[in-house]
């Protein structure tokens, strides 16, 4: 049996991610092989290290990728630093609080939740008084939901957790290289980014950071694995609890990323070139201003979607900028207009989750899709969708609406 060349159709992805990929990482990705000791390779190691402490916002000396897609890196902090029996507090408001609860469970922790409705965040006094309550080891928490389009605010609950000597951990996934992420000043002990999202970088690899307070965990609970540890941790004996998960065992990884060079795993050498480059393009564009991009590709949609005669999802103060959610109107069908967006047009939008399947559609303006063309392109091929479905929308105003708002930013396009 013979199988065709692999040709993919050509998209305009608007989703929460995946989403295109910059054509400078593409290429990049296509460069020669080196070998992972290679000083040449070394050398790019060490580049995407320094350039990830600044895409972070840290001074922490260790900030590096997890091989895998960006649940690894949740997986790689969670299954480093959580002991059987420790407290975890998790407040959930979308999706991704579940998946914590998922890893954390797993690991053995003593989990505590709280709740809030999906479309709306927490008042960060309810989670310090809750903290204050359980007493947790970790609080962890999603900084962008994407299943709700809403972003957490966190300065307040990380200051409280380090002035009770909690650590703070933080799903950043959807918002590096996005939205403000300032590890340091909002008291975050450990972050973990995406590349699939704002950094435009094919998901493969997941971008984490962490601090001292982590790094002393990962000292205690360290062992080396028998057939690369030298003689001195052979014989070493002492009473701990080993991180359970070798893969992911941060106290590995971080002598397979620093001088040791542990040869703990095979670097995943093309990712590390793609996410090389795209953060290489961040830092570029320089990060205020890639934050101010996303910010006007974000009204621009909004106000297609509101001229159109849509009604947006969540609450407008705690709204993510790189995701918009819709309210799909009474009576569509909605896999039916995202599949005719798809197979017509070539646009891509996203559904949702759990109590919001079907209720919502999700527009992603992230990284590299989050252009001009894109938003309005995005926006006439719903319009022209729904308009077949039989919704009743403001035909043509969408457009109209959308460039008026490109037409009051002209310097930012």
């Amino acid at each position: 049996m013979m199988f065709a060349e692999l040709n993919t159709p050509l998209r305009t992805i608007m989703t929460p991610g995946p989403v295109e990929v910059d054509p400078r990482v593409l290429r990049a990705m296509s460069t020669p092989i080196l070998g992972q000791f290679d000083p040449a390779f070394t050398d790019i190691m060490n580049n995407v290290m320094k350039m990830l402490q600044r895409t972070f916002k840290t001074n922490n000396e260790w900030a590096f990728p997890i091989d895998g897609t960006s649940r690894s890196g949740l997986e790689a902090v969670l299954a480093s630093v959580i002991e059987p029996g420790d407290k975890v507090l998790i407040p959930i408001y979308g999706r991704f609080g579940h998946l914590l609860t998922e890893i954390a469970e797993r690991y053995g922790a003593e989990i505590h939740l709280l709740h809030t409705d999906w479309g709306t965040v927490f008042d960060p006094e309810e989670v310090i008084t809750e903290m204050k309550k359980v007493n947790p080891k970790i609080v962890a928490m999603v900084h962008g939901e994407t299943s709700t389009g809403c972003m957490q605010p966190l300065e307040e609950i990380g200051r409280a957790c380090r002035e009770a000597d909690v650590l703070f951990i933080v799903d950043a996934v959807a918002t590096i290289g996005g939205a403000d992420v300032q590890t340091d000043n909002w008291y975050i002990d450990a972050a973990i980014g995406g590349n699939q999202k704002c950094l435009s970088v094919p998901s493969g690899n997941a971008p984490i950071t962490y601090n001292d307070r982590i790094e002393k965990i990962l000292k205690q609970r360290k062992k080396v694995e028998r057939g690369i540890a030298t003689e001195q941790e052979l014989a070493e004996g002492r009473s701990f609890s080993a991180i359970r998960s070798n893969y992911f065992d941060l106290s590995q990884l971080q002598d397979y990323w620093g001088p040791r060079r542990l040869n703990h795993h095979t670097e995943a050498t093309s990712m590390l070139y793609a996410l090389h480059e795209g953060l290489r393009i961040v830092l570029e564009e320089g990060l205020e201003q890639r934050f101010k991009r996303h910010k006007l590709h974000e009204k621009a949609l909004i106000a297609g979607i509101e001229g159109m005669g849509l009604e947006l999802f969540g609450d407008a103060r705690s709204k993510l900028p790189t995701v918009t959610c819709i309210k799909i109107p009474d009576g569509i069908e909605a896999e039916s207009v995202r599949s005719m967006m798809l197979n017509d047009f070539g646009v891509e939008i996203a559904s949702s989750f759990g109590p919001l399947h079907g209720r919502i559609w999700r527009i992603g303006t992230m990284g590299y899709s989050c252009r001009k063309e894109n938003v309005l392109f995005a926006l006439a091929s719903l319009e022209a969708a729904l308009i077949r479905h039989g919704a009743k929308v403001n035909a043509g105003q969408a457009l109209q609406a959308s460039l008026n708002a490109y037409e009051k930013e002209k310097s930012l396009i």
